[in-house]
């Protein structure tokens, strides 16, 4: 895999928020032009991208911001796990606690609580910015 796209409203609100959970910002600015209407199947694109990836250098996330045409709403805007579609983006985190602290501070709740699974994992669902859920997961020793 390469990369998960993400189609954002506060490009630097949800960067922030994934900066904040450690991943590394690549790159950013304006996309538009006919390539891309033709791989996306949309006419007159204008957007801003940001491209993010892992520490580890193995995964990314592509965020985007459209401005023509304007992006369409997802019904409900802060759809519970068992919607249809991609619910969330896992990370794996040294130290779960430490981690939601700072998200708060980007406006992030959580979403349930933190739970263990087995002798294995503490995990959990967070909210970010624009209703993105992530799970985070601290694997125990």
């Amino acid at each position: 895999m390469d990369n998960v796209l993400i189609v954002v409203d506060d490009l630097d609100a949800v960067i922030a928020f994934f900066v904040e959970l450690g991943m590394v910002l690549e790159g950013k600015g304006p996309i538009e032009g006919r390539w891309v209407e033709r791989v996306i199947g949309i006419d007159d694109v204008r957007q801003d991208f940001a491209m993010l990836r892992t520490p580890d250098g193995h995964g990314r996330i592509e965020l985007a911001k459209f401005h023509t045409p304007k992006a369409i709403s997802a019904e409900p805007k802060d759809a519970p796990a068992n919607t249809l579609g991609i619910r969330r983006i896992m990370f794996a985190v040294d130290d779960i606690e430490a981690v939601i602290a700072r998200l708060r501070s980007h406006g992030a709740e959580l979403v349930g609580e933190v739970a263990q699974f087995e002798d294995s994992y503490l995990l959990c669902y967070v909210r970010g910015p624009e209703g993105i859920i992530v799970g985070l997961a601290e694997q125990l020793s």
